[in-house]
């Protein structure tokens, strides 16, 4: 059975929501999904300053070892200024025996964020995030234009070829729409069948 790993952070809960909905759309093709998220690196002082939602709805990653163990690997984080958030950086930036080793080479990656606004670096965050998984020797899976309810104007909607996306609104006030989660499904989904197709 085709194994994929859905890891990510998450500051106010808007990723996580969309690393379910990633999670729900690989089930669908038949895969066996872990969803995992990375540490919290930023000083205590500065998560309650910030009023950050202490996630413990998914154990965190044990280490980088446990990449190995996967045929795909989904992405999500935030954006911070444009692009991937220190923690998630941090955990890839651990990674170079893994790098070294070549063990990710020609699994499947994806990738998902969240924003606070419509143009708060959604794509950029992705290509932040989808330049790590290149390095690592990952097969790239976008959210093609199958999903057509990414291309919509009659509401705020979030999603680009790059992978999914969610946008949170300036306060967090926006949770992610059935448009955005229809989207993490779709790409959950693909990168699964692609791992399955390659893997299987």
């Amino acid at each position: 059975m085709t194994k994929v790993l859905v890891l990510y952070y998450s500051s106010y809960g808007h990723v996580r929501d969309v690393a379910v909905a990633v999670a729900e759309g690989a089930r669908s093709a038949g895969a066996e999904v872990d969803i995992l998220r990375v540490p919290e690196t930023a000083p205590a002082h500065v998560v309650q300053a910030a009023h950050f939602q202490v996630d413990e709805s998914h154990p965190v990653i044990a280490g980088p070892d446990q990449l190995k163990h996967y045929d795909a690997i989904i992405v999500g984080a935030p954006t911070r200024y444009g692009r991937m958030p220190s923690q998630m950086a941090a955990f890839w930036d651990t990674a170079g025996g893994v790098w070294a080793s070549g063990a990710l080479t020609g699994k499947v990656g994806a990738a998902f964020t969240s924003t606070g606004s419509q143009h708060g670096g959604n794509e950029t965050t992705l290509f932040s995030i989808l330049t790590n998984l290149l390095h690592f020797g990952l097969t790239i899976v976008g959210l093609d234009y199958g999903y057509q309810a990414q291309m919509g104007v009659d509401e705020v909607v979030g999603g680009a070829p790059y992978g999914a996306t969610t946008i949170a609104g300036g306060k967090g006030e926006r949770r992610p729409s059935e448009a955005d989660l229809g989207g993490a499904r779709y790409l959950g989904k693909r990168a699964a069948e692609t791992a399955t197709k390659l893997f299987g």
